[in-house]
């Protein structure tokens, strides 16, 4: 009986130490000094041969080797990064890391609930620091998200975290920033097993679903301005949109529906965000009057409609960019969580089609950051700015260069390896016969 029991104890610990996460970074204790490489400062600044410095988890230096001098005794460490491109942490904003980990496991599903007018929602309590694939998105430069419900016509609250932490206390650096409102559609597809035509056709009850959401807006407000009985959880989760420390993220890709969108903003004085945006450049000129910044949906996708543009999607945020739209990218859609750590490709597809490069790296960093409210202590190489970025052995966005050696998560010199790199290393010895 102790042979078995010993055999199952040690069969369980050679489980749980394949599996094992990385033990979060400790916090920065000795000054870092990063020298020679080209720094890629975020808001479309390039200095060829940088100074990048931090202490206690906080950029101190930001300068021109050419024209700055420092006494290298200044800082504890000098990481020599000749030849090498430092960039700010990539930010990836409506995703769903850590809410999921096995799509085909109900269990590790946590991503909506039930429920039409779900505001009161937190996503934050369900996300999951130890999620393997939250540790896969930091070998490309992933290091911030905006973690975000799914489902439901309004599905709740994202925040935002940093992706190395032992907790979702310990990762949250922004709570409840937001609602997501998933916007009606104003055609719909006809339900084949009921009879009707599968193809698209206008949706009736478009006016009508809109006005639930109307009213729903108006109750909250008008509970909110009363006296708050009997209490109710879903309004009292929309103060945030009324007193501004919140935004809306609209979910929404027609014309039309983008128009009706912001002029609804426009009329409950609402700070909205717009996520897909597949039709917005055909509205830039209202979005960008309106200072409605958009997610745009990654490029790797099918044109909207028969007659469109095999590569409109490709060239969405340049056109958007041109308009003066202020736009990052949405990262949703087939297989999302696993295809988050693809962002810097997606940016560099659309540097490939009609963005200037530095714009799109702009748009995983000092434009992710603007969106999402954080740009004051992050997205930019600047000091003052939390310390949370990256050295990659070459071009950031290009999948044959962008290889990592560093990344600091506010200055804590965060761990690279993940169940891929696991894996690479083990198969690597086995092809090379060792």
């Amino acid at each position: 009986m102790k042979k078995i029991i010993s055999y199952i104890s040690l069969c369980v610990f050679a489980v749980s130490s394949v599996t094992a996460q990385q033990t979060p970074a400790s916090k920065q204790t000795r000054s870092i000094l990063i020298t020679n490489a080209t720094a890629h400062i975020g808001n479309g600044k390039v200095i060829e041969n940088s100074l990048i410095g931090f202490k206690d988890g906080k950029l101190t230096l930001v300068a021109d080797a050419t024209t700055s001098k420092i006494d290298d005794n200044a800082y504890d460490v000098i990481v020599d990064a000749n030849g090498k491109q430092v960039y700010p942490g990539f930010i990836a904003c409506n995703s769903t890391l850590g809410l999921v980990e096995i799509d085909a496991v109900r269990a590790t599903d946590d991503e909506d609930e039930i429920g039409g007018m779900i505001p009161n929602i937190r996503s934050l309590i369900a996300y999951n620091a130890e999620s393997q694939i939250v540790e896969s998105m930091r070998p490309n430069g992933v290091l911030l998200a905006q973690i975000t419900p799914r489902g439901g016509r309004i599905s709740g609250t994202s925040s935002i975290v940093q992706l190395d932490a032992w907790n979702w206390e310990d990762a949250a650096i922004k709570v409840d920033d937001a609602i997501h409102l998933n916007w009606p559609n104003s055609f719909t597809r006809g339900r084949w097993w009921m009879g009707e035509d599968p193809g698209m056709k206008p949706n009736k009850k478009y006016p009508e679903d809109i006005d639930d959401v109307i009213s729903f807006i108006k109750e909250a407000k008008a509970y909110l301005n009363g006296d708050q009985k009997p209490r109710n959880l879903p309004y009292e989760a929309l103060a945030g949109l009324f007193d501004g420390s919140q935004k809306l993220y609209i979910h929404v890709d027609g014309e039309k529906e983008i128009t009706d969108a912001v002029n609804f903003s426009k009329k409950n004085n609402i700070d909205i965000v717009i996520v897909g945006g597949r039709d917005a450049y055909k509205v830039a000129d209202l979005l960008a009057v309106n200072k409605v910044p958009v997610l745009v949906g990654r490029p790797h996708s099918l044109p909207s409609g028969e007659d469109t543009n095999v590569k409109q999607p490709y060239k969405l945020a340049g056109l958007l960019d041109s308009k003066g739209v202020l736009v990052s990218i949405d990262p949703s859609g087939d297989m999302e969580r696993m295809n988050t750590r693809n962002l810097p490709f997606y940016a560099g597809t659309f540097a490939a089609y009609g963005l200037d490069k530095e714009k799109a790296v702009s748009l995983l960093t000092v434009n992710a950051a603007k969106i999402l409210g954080i740009d004051k202590f992050t997205g930019s190489l600047e000091v003052g700015k939390d310390a949370t970025l990256f050295i990659s052995e070459g071009d950031a966005l290009d999948m044959r260069t962008n290889v990592i050696s560093k990344a600091y998560i506010q200055g804590r010199d965060i761990n690279l390896k993940s169940h891929h790199t696991e894996l690479y290393e083990r198969y690597n010895k086995k092809i090379n016969g060792k």
